[in-house]
């Protein structure tokens, strides 16, 4: 029999009977995970930061106080905090999964293809591929280094020749430039300024 209680009182509920929290990640690890790999592009990342997410919410869920904004919507806000953290370290945090002694697992190869048929990519490849057309080859280089290689800015910098805040310059504007033509084609990512900070 389904559980009737809303996210909130589920929340607020797992703080005395963790297994509350199990019915909060039943309904939502799915989507949640759709909205890591939609942003990253990255399978593993986004299992990987789905996992962290509910790790750091089941950690703070004591914290959790219903002041009228539904329990799903504290879970995303924890979710926004973990994306944007992997974007500026270019890693995903596992934290809390550590402090709850949570062991680290390898994403199998069929859950890749789970995961990515979460999403519908070709529309998605051919607006980057447009996007990616449209940036200086410098933007296109650094862009490469920082998010495709995942390259800290001092080692982009260093590669590329020029300062730190150059390349930070350039990653930001190229990123800035693909958001915005993925837009104008309907589509969204979280490659934005915000994220880059």
């Amino acid at each position: 029999m389904p559980d009737e209680r809303t996210d909130s009182q589920l929340l607020i509920a797992s703080g005395t009977d963790p297994g509350a929290f199990t019915e909060l990640y039943r309904r939502h690890a799915e989507d949640l995970l759709r909205y890591f790999v939609k942003r990253t592009l990255d399978a593993e990342a986004a299992a990987e930061l789905t996992a962290e997410t509910f790790a750091q919410a089941f950690a703070s869920r004591t914290s959790y106080r219903d002041q009228g904004v539904n329990g799903v919507a504290w879970l995303y806000g924890v979710a926004r905090n973990q994306l944007g953290r992997f974007f500026r370290n270019g890693r995903v945090d596992a934290a809390a999964r550590r402090r709850l002694g949570m062991p680290e697992r390898d994403l199998p190869p069929e859950d890749y293809e789970r995961i990515e048929d979460l999403v519908d990519f070709a529309p998605l490849k051919e607006a980057l591929t447009e996007a990616l057309d449209t940036l200086s080859e410098e933007q296109r280089d650094a862009t490469r280094l920082r998010v495709i290689d995942g390259l800290g800015y001092p080692e982009v910098a260093a590669r590329l020749g020029c300062s730190e805040d150059n390349a930070r310059q350039r990653v930001s504007r190229s990123l800035r430039r693909m958001a915005l033509v993925l837009k104008e084609r309907g589509l969204t990512l979280a490659m934005d300024a915000e994220v880059e900070t």
